[in-house]
């Protein structure tokens, strides 16, 4: 009796262990990754072209195996559609529900500042990209999160170049939340030669700029020498439509970064206009780039975009992470794997600075040329501005 009852107990111990192992076995053969996202929302564009890039970027760093270490590299996706809240709570479920290794995301920098506090109550991994706010890597860092995609402080640095030269005065248009704000704030810390006498902030969801700027234009209008008004817009809305106002009548210019290849259709309206931007996929020269290049053609027949490139950096962090630790997601383990770690990337080398994990890169200077062959004003390389060029303030209190 007692050897039945023994048995039976076996038996129902090697049942459950069945019903169990399957799960355990299969996470731990798995490298299970989160992509939190504006899916849909107002950011849905820039999101979706990360997913694409994102994507694109794993398959090429495993050769197509999407394995590492002969581990499967499972990605979830999540829809955060631009809300803070609802990233904060969908990165908590993929943490604790999910049992993710490391998250990538969010979109935008509202729902990225949300999300931070929630990587280190998990002590989890968040691999930013493309939020720029500076405030991400600077007062509201914490250890577990890098950043592939640029901060303000670096779109910043990179436009100064552009438009800081004495005798220029400028007025900055930019959306009152913390992508527009820390953008502006760090542009003014970047200008050491040019004055800037005003900065109009506007609701995200503006689509009627005439308000906002004739403000721009009665500060600027009885000023000597060159006058800019400097855009940094995310989004929908049209910022250039002030330019119906007839700046030229005033002597007014407008002046910006790099952007989606249909927001940049706007930008036909101003050949030679300067700025920096992130990315454009004529520009980098290197083996990374013509792959992705290659296969954004092949795949949708349109070349890669501005936040494609950046999807696609960060699966090469990722990846890069990855293989160090031959798969091993400990988080501490990739955490010093990660600081000071370079990786390869449409855009060339990047490296995680260790002080604060934002991702050092190059930026572009360009100028604007109308070429019939593209529905987007072209920006020709005017300068590559390499990341040791730009002194990239250190904004945390590690």
């Amino acid at each position: 009796m007692q050897r039945r009852i023994w048995v039976a107990a076996a038996a129902a111990a090697v049942a459950a262990s069945a019903l169990a192992t399957p799960l355990a076995w299969s996470q731990a053969k798995e490298i299970r990754i989160a992509h939190v996202y504006s899916r849909t929302g107002p950011l849905e564009a820039y999101g979706k072209q990360t997913q694409t890039g994102f994507m694109m970027g794993l398959d090429y760093a495993t050769g197509g195996t999407m394995t590492i270490n002969g581990k499967k590299i499972v990605v979830i996706e999540k829809d955060d559609q631009g809300k803070p809240d609802l990233g904060k709570s969908l990165l908590a479920t993929a943490y604790s529900d999910d049992k993710v290794d490391l998250a990538v995301g969010p979109t935008s920098s509202g729902v990225a500042l949300a999300m931070l506090p929630v990587a280190e109550e998990y002590k989890k991994i968040l691999l930013v990209e493309p939020a720029v706010a500076d405030s991400i890597t600077g007062d509201k860092w914490n250890k577990y999160i890098f950043r592939t995609g640029r901060n303000s402080s670096q779109d910043a640095i990179s436009n100064a170049v552009a438009l800081d030269k004495p005798g220029v005065t400028i007025a900055t248009l930019a959306q009152d939340y913390a992508f527009g704000r820390d953008g502006v704030k760090a542009f003014k810390e970047s200008v050491k030669r040019a004055k800037i006498v005003h900065e109009e902030y506007l609701p995200a969801t503006t689509t009627d700029f005439t308000a906002g700027a004739q403000r721009l234009i009665d500060k600027l209008k009885d000023q000597p020498g060159r006058k800019v008004i400097w855009v940094i817009w995310a989004g929908a809305g049209n910022p250039f439509k002030i330019a119906d106002l007839d700046l030229k009548r005033y002597g007014i210019e407008i002046a910006t970064g790099g952007n989606i290849l249909p927001a940049m259709a706007a930008y036909k309206q101003f050949p030679g206009m300067e700025g920096a931007t992130y990315y454009y996929f004529g520009i980098p020269k290197n083996p990374v780039n013509e792959a992705l290049v290659a296969q954004h053609y092949k795949q949708f027949k349109t070349p890669p975009d501005f936040f494609t490139a950046g999807g696609f950096a960060a699966a090469m962090a990722v990846a890069t992470a990855l293989k160090k630790t031959n798969g091993d997601t400990n988080t501490e383990k990739l955490i010093s794997t990660m600081e000071g770690m370079s990786f390869d990337t449409p855009k060339g080398k990047m490296t995680f600075r260790k002080e604060d994990h934002q991702a050092m890169q190059s930026m572009y200077h360009f100028k604007i040329k109308v070429d019939p062959a593209f529905a987007w004003g072209v920006p020709e390389l005017v300068h590559e501005i390499k990341p040791e060029e730009m002194q990239v303030p250190i904004r945390n209190k590690r």
